[in-house]
């Protein structure tokens, strides 16, 4: 699934990856694969800023702002059955939410 173009916060530099694979291993959406010894998006736009790979990172090779992006909006908006708000527009951003760069 994807869920908007361009829109995500993640950030990978395979130059400071280590090769073990934790980000394809945890990732629950596909976005990294490994490719000659090093980690690879596959889809930037699949990533739903779950964190499970920068919360798995390793020396600085990966960034997402979890939570805080238009997927986690699209989330809350249907748990709390209200518009979904990322804090890129004029409304405010939910609680904890930081401007993204979304929209």
């Amino acid at each position: 699934m994807n869920y908007f173009k361009n829109a995500t916060t993640l950030r990978y530099d395979a130059g400071k990856g280590t090769g073990r694979g934790r980000c394809a291993e945890v990732c629950p959406h596909a976005v990294f694969e490994m490719k000659d010894g090093k980690g690879a998006i596959t889809d930037r736009d699949r990533c739903m800023e779950c964190g499970a790979c920068s919360l798995n990172r390793e020396f600085g090779a990966l960034y997402v702002g979890s939570g805080v992006g238009c997927a986690a909006a699209l989330i809350r908006g249907m748990i709390t059955g209200g518009e979904p708000v990322c804090g890129c527009g004029d409304g405010p951003a939910p609680a904890g939410a930081q401007n993204s760069g979304c929209c």
